[in-house]
């Protein structure tokens, strides 16, 4: 029980003081938190009105928790210039290669794990296309694993030139096809939590102290729908099944320009030339 029911009895237990508790919770915490609170609190009152110690549960009539949907944001061109300005700039996010990363996450719209487990079997550099296949996770007792992407969605992914760019330079005569293409500093996956950690730590508590490494997906979303994509060949970039999820979650800035859409490469080749990419 939360602690504001904590001193009161199963009897004295009312809809209207459910509602305020709640109501509180939702509005102190949020909304995921005060649903998770009401339903611990039915489960309980549940329990006692079947054992006889209570009429009814008075959770069936409390105000339904409506959960304010957080509304994406997307990189605008100005701050895309500034921020890989920034990584280029900063000496512990070259040496973690968080630029090419970054680029690499901006051309294709996946996720960090995804992003850390590609393999140089997986790209194609003549064709200049990706297969993303995989992720990578920590798992408890077992360490840093590569295993497929949930709904074993797979796509195969066309790459803005920059991106192809970018990756024939970090690719050296000699180099292991069935090793990562953002490897650690020992060859290795990286493991994706220390990677959003490094992220973090580059940014700064500065102005930009919103952008992980998701916003890179909702800018690639974002660019896709204002160069006139549908919502389903937004969904097959990113990985999604429901086109629903990715119209709700990531399309940010719904800017309706459709004589002077930009595509992925003219996003990248215009950051490129203002910051020298």
């Amino acid at each position: 029980m939360p602690p504001a029911l904590g001193e009161v009895r199963l009897g004295e237990i009312t809809t209207p003081l459910l509602d305020r508790v709640i109501g509180k919770i939702g509005a102190d915490v949020g909304g995921p938190t005060a649903k998770t609170c009401r339903s611990v609190i039915s489960g309980v009152m549940g329990l006692a009105a079947r054992r006889g110690a209570v009429l009814a549960n008075p959770v069936r009539e409390v105000e339904h928790i409506e959960s304010k949907a957080k509304q994406a944001r997307s990189l605008t061109d100005a701050e895309l210039a500034a921020w890989l300005n920034a990584l280029r700039a900063d000496p512990r996010a070259v040496r973690k290669e968080l630029p090419d990363l970054t680029l690499f996450m901006l051309s294709t719209g996946c996720r960090i794990g995804e992003a850390l487990a590609v393999l140089w079997d997986q790209v194609d550099l003549a064709t200049g296309t990706v297969q993303i296949t995989h992720t990578v996770i920590r798992v408890r007792g077992e360490g840093l694993i590569r295993k497929w992407i949930k709904n074993r969605f797979d796509r195969a992914l066309q790459l803005p030139l920059v991106a192809v760019a970018m990756l024939r330079r970090r690719f050296v005569p000699g180099t292991q096809l069935d090793r990562p293409v953002f490897p650690d500093s020992r060859g290795g996956f990286r493991d994706p939590s220390n990677t959003s950690r490094d992220i973090r730590l580059a940014r700064g508590p500065a102005a930009m102290e919103w952008l992980t490494s998701h916003v890179y997906r909702k800018t690639t979303a974002t660019v896709l729908d204002d160069a006139g994509m549908s919502a389903r060949q937004v969904a097959d970039q990113l990985g999604h099944a429901r086109p629903s999820m990715t119209q709700d979650v990531y399309m940010g800035r719904r800017v309706l320009n459709p004589g002077a859409a930009e595509d992925l490469d003219g996003m990248l080749n215009k950051a490129a030339s203002e910051g020298k990419l």
